[in-house]
Formats: C-alpha cells, structure tokens, sequence
C-alpha cells in the first residue's frame, strides 16, 4: 500500500501544481494521466464502473465525480481533484480541493475547514476507536463551523480494491454497528463539505455530483493506516518523491 500512496500522493501534487487559470479539465485529466503512467501506475478510477476519466475533476458546486470536458477553470474557481492509482496490484487513493489562482475568504474558508476536518478525522484513527469515532469528530467540527456534511457519499477501506469495507461515514448513523478500528487496516478518509445545505443531486451525465443549492463544496481525502500507535497517513508525500 505504501508505494501506491506515494504515487498516488505525488501525483496530486503535481496535479495540483498545473492547474492554472485557463486551463481545461480535460487538459488537467490528459496530465494526471501522463504523470499516472510515468510512475509505472494505471489509473484505478478509469473505467471503474464505466467511469470515463482518469481523475476526478469537481469545480465549485461540484462535489465529487466530476468529468473531464472541455470546461475552462476560471481565476477564483475551486476545483477538487481526486486521484486514484493502481499499482503493484494496490490502490492509493488521495484528493484535495485547490483555488485556481486565488479564491475569496468564504472559498478560502471553506477549503480550510474541510482539511482541517480530515485531520480532526484521521486523529480518530487510532487502535481502540471505532469508524464512528472518526465520523463523529469530522461531523462535530464541520458543523461547529457553520457547514454541512454530505451523507450520501462516503470514505471507505481500500486495498486491492477501490472501495473495500468498512464505509467511513462523515457523519454518525444512529443505530447502526460501527467496526473497530484494526491494526493493518488502511482506509480512506474524506471530508466532502458544503457551505451551505447537505442535499446534493447527480447530473445528467451520470456521475458529476452537484449541491443542490448550488453553494461551493470541497473535498479532501488521505488513505491512512492503522497502526498499533499513530495513525500513518500513507498519501501524505514530503517533496513529491517517489522511490
């Protein structure tokens, strides 16, 4: 799992790193693609249940999904990327919501409240805990500031698979069983955030995932493994280096 998150994490960065205002999706996903190869990788999102594209490319009231078109990001755009590779058989799977250029105070705002959420989240992820220690923390945090968490579409295990058991809620389920949290376990965590209501719908095409009050949304995601002490975030790479 270690060298797929690296990739995968490494990737992101360098995703991150090209967009610029401009720019279209489809030139973001051709990139991602490009970098994906370079490492040895495969995109593990193209064709995952017919998915189109080899990232996830969402802007503004774009939650998660989103395709890769010949849309241009303008200066002030937020755009959410979420990579996901296969390599030596294991999934790496790492996202992240970036300003095209700059963003305003509320987009800004929004953006740092969800990455703070996650790690709130991954603090939880921690031997003796259960999936629903982490939902609890990130739900209490994003709503303490005055946001809204998105229920249908949630963080899960990954391994060998894109979406593995457990699920990962960012919300607590009331009465519903809530595994424990294992040494070895690798799951990916992510906060998708929206300024305003919770309720999103899914376009037309199938996949892009829009809030229905077409208000900004954000999204950060780490693959994080549990450990006997510390929660070791696998994606998080220092320097974009991959061995």
């Amino acid at each position: 799992m270690r060298p797929a998150c690296v990739v995968a994490g490494t990737v992101l960065d360098e995703v991150a790193h090209f967009i610029r205002p401009g720019i279209t999706t489809r030139e973001i996903d051709q990139f991602a693609a490009e970098r994906i190869k370079q490492y040895g990788a495969k995109s593990a999102f193209l064709n995952y249940r017919k998915y189109p594209c080899n990232i996830c490319i969402s802007v503004n009231d774009e939650v998660v999904h989103g395709l890769a078109t010949d849309r241009r990001v303008n200066f002030g755009d937020i755009v959410s990327l979420d990579v996901g590779v296969r390599y030596n058989g294991y999934i790496g799977d790492t996202a992240r919501t970036v300003a095209v250029g700059g963003c305003n105070l509320h987009a800004q705002h929004l953006m740092d409240i969800t990455e703070r959420a996650l790690n709130v989240g991954i603090e939880q992820a921690v031997v003796g805990n259960r999936v629903v220690d982490i939902s609890r923390a990130v739900q209490e945090y994003v709503e303490s500031n005055g946001f809204s968490v998105v229920r249908e579409f949630v963080g899960h295990g990954v391994g060998k698979s894109v979406h593995e058991e457990p699920q990962v809620p960012n919300f607590v389920e009331n009465n519903k069983s809530s595994p424990k949290l294992r040494v070895g376990m690798t799951i990916a965590i992510e906060p998708m955030v929206n300024a305003g209501g919770s309720d999103v719908q899914v376009l037309k095409d199938g996949w892009t995932v829009v809030t229905k009050d077409g208000q900004l949304s954000a999204h950060f995601e780490h693959t994080v493994l549990i450990t006997d002490s510390e929660p070791e975030i696998l994606t998080l790479v220092k320097q974009g280096v991959v061995r």
